[in-house]
């Protein structure tokens, strides 16, 4: 059969039977296609890896704990051939040609009538890659070609503009913390997509260097407030270009939900009938202490951990926060947006009973190349802003995790 190249053909498996002969490394890579696919799924062999069994114990597939006998294959549509025995293997790729059901053999692909290949999936289309001849294939190749294709689908380089596809209405796209990579997959997608993309300081600016001429880029800060507040500005020109016909990204930086008023634009949206997309983000809560090597708990010193924000500080009516009972914590606190509060923020810790050598974390610009971080404790954490000229965007982080890691060094300069 090498010398004829295969014949791609998607199986549709949904409700269909599907057998599947060995529970090993290559069975656990295969058996989760599968089960998306909608197959019914008979596993037989006598052992599986513990991946494979928890398929088994939360029902997803059928197992019988036993080896290979003829007969395994009756009414099956497709068979996945991968036990440890050669034997096994040949005689049901025998009954498999007996019964014309496609088999993919995992020992030996010549012996086969199906093969599988590399896929990737990307915005509802599936990329699949094979070789053309069984005797050269070099599994290393193939996947990197799929990674490459699936890479290009999703950021863009691969859609011309005039084919790309289109989500309508508006995109609420979280940016992550800073560092253009910490994008999510889906939301680098959707600014590829963009006709408009309106966004902020806070936003990962790198991404905008690559977005095709064509795309009008607004920053939130400049746009006209008028008899607005600044927010109500930005719902109008997010509502305005929408009603366009405009395809429209507002990428916020970290979540859009985490202190990013994402909840308002969508209200706003929802209330001028524009249909708005969400995509969660990675907060800078989190990724930027662990940029730092700070993990926000830790085994036997920290079990849970607290995020506030610090832009009102502890003395003003309109402040949300229940600092006195933070004081009592004895887990992570993560503060957003406190900086210039930090003062007040520390006085009103200590009097509530948080020791003043509470080790702390001023990390600023998490993620990017300017990121710093500077080390203090409760006590002298305001002294320590001033003296090292600390400024937004910053992280703070209070409490023993700060310690636990390996000494802070500076980040590499490029």
């Amino acid at each position: 059969m090498a010398e004829h190249p295969a014949y791609p053909v998607g199986l549709r498996l949904t409700a269909r039977k599907v057998v599947v002969l060995g529970a090993g490394q290559v069975a656990q890579r295969r058996l989760p296609a599968l089960i998306a696919a909608g197959a019914h799924i008979l596993l037989i062999s006598p052992e599986a890896t513990p991946s494979v069994e928890a398929m088994a114990d939360t029902g997803e597939i059928t197992w019988e704990r036993r080896r290979y006998e003829d007969g395994d294959l009756t009414d099956a549509w497709y068979t996945l051939i991968a036990t440890s025995d050669p034997d096994a293997n040949t005689r049901a790729s025998a009954e498999a040609e007996r019964r014309r059901v496609w088999a993919v053999r995992a020992d030996d692909a010549d012996e086969a009538t199906a093969w599988t290949p590399a896929t990737g999936h990307s915005a509802g289309v599936t990329v699949a890659i094979l070789t053309t001849d069984s005797r050269s294939r070099d599994p290393l190749h193939t996947a990197a070609v799929r990674d490459a294709v699936v890479e290009g689908l999703r950021d863009g380089t691969l859609v011309a503009p005039h084919h790309r596809t289109r989500t309508p209405g508006v995109a609420l796209v979280g940016g992550g913390p800073g560092d253009p990579d910490l994008i999510t997959v889906r939301g680098r997608r959707l600014l590829a997509e963009a006709d408009v993309v309106i966004t902020d300081r806070l936003g990962p600016r790198d991404l905008l260097a690559e977005l095709p001429p064509h795309v009008e880029v607004i920053d939130a800060a400049k746009i006209p407030f008028g008899r607005f507040m600044a927010q109500e500005a930005i719902n109008e020109a997010l509502i305005e270009h929408a009603r366009q016909g405009k395809s429209v990204v507002r990428l916020k930086g970290g979540d859009p939900f985490v202190y990013g008023r994402g909840m308002e634009e969508v209200q706003a949206l929802a209330e001028a009938g524009i249909p708005c997309t969400v995509v969660p983000g990675i907060s800078s809560s989190i990724s930027v202490p662990g940029a730092a090597g700070i993990p926000v708990t830790h085994r036997g010193v920290a079990h849970e951990f607290t995020v506030v924000s610090g832009h009102i500080a502890p003395d003003d009516p309109s402040c949300l926060v229940d600092w006195a009972s933070l004081a009592k914590l004895s887990g992570t606190l993560v503060i957003l947006m406190g900086v210039d509060k930090i003062g007040r923020i520390a006085e009103t810790l200590m009097a509530g009973g948080k020791p003043p050598t509470t080790p702390v974390a001023l990390v600023q610009e998490g993620t990017t190349a300017a990121q710093r971080r500077v080390d203090t404790t409760l006590a002298e954490v305001a002294e320590a802003v001033r003296a090292h000229g600390v400024k937004p965007p910053t992280v703070i982080v209070m409490g023993a995790v700060v310690t636990v890691g390996p000494p802070p060094t500076d980040p590499p300069t490029a």
